[in-house]
């Protein structure tokens, strides 16, 4: 059973910074592409960032792209986002999620951690 587990969330004044990690408990998790995304009251989940299992490969959306940089530990199951300049607009319940290979959807998600930028 794959276990996802958010934590680093916060409150945070705009302008401020925040780390985001989350632990996984999976075998061979370096196999496995990772996704961040969030989800702010009132409006549909949507897509933050991703990276591949080569670390080299990463997405973001537009909303985050430069200010936000998504990595990922191998040897400690971890993958982090790396949150700069924040802005009100960022606050939402931040979630990891894990997809099988090959799969076209992510199967797994954590429970999600709170962000709160206040202006």
């Amino acid at each position: 059973q794959v276990q996802l587990v958010e934590s680093g969330g916060g409150t945070v004044q705009a302008g401020g910074s925040l780390r985001l990690s989350c632990a996984a408990s999976v075998r061979n998790f370096s196999a496995y592409p990772m996704g961040w995304f969030r989800q702010a009251p009132g409006k549909e989940r949507e897509f933050v960032a991703a990276i591949a299992w080569s670390v080299s490969s990463t997405a973001y959306s537009d909303s985050v792209k430069g200010r936000f940089t998504i990595s990922r530990n191998n040897a400690k199951n971890t993958v982090y986002l790396q949150m700069n300049n924040l802005k009100p607009e960022d606050t939402a319940l931040y979630f990891c999620a894990l997809k099988r290979a090959g799969a076209q959807e992510y199967s797994y998600w954590g429970q999600g951690t709170q962000v709160t930028v206040s202006s």
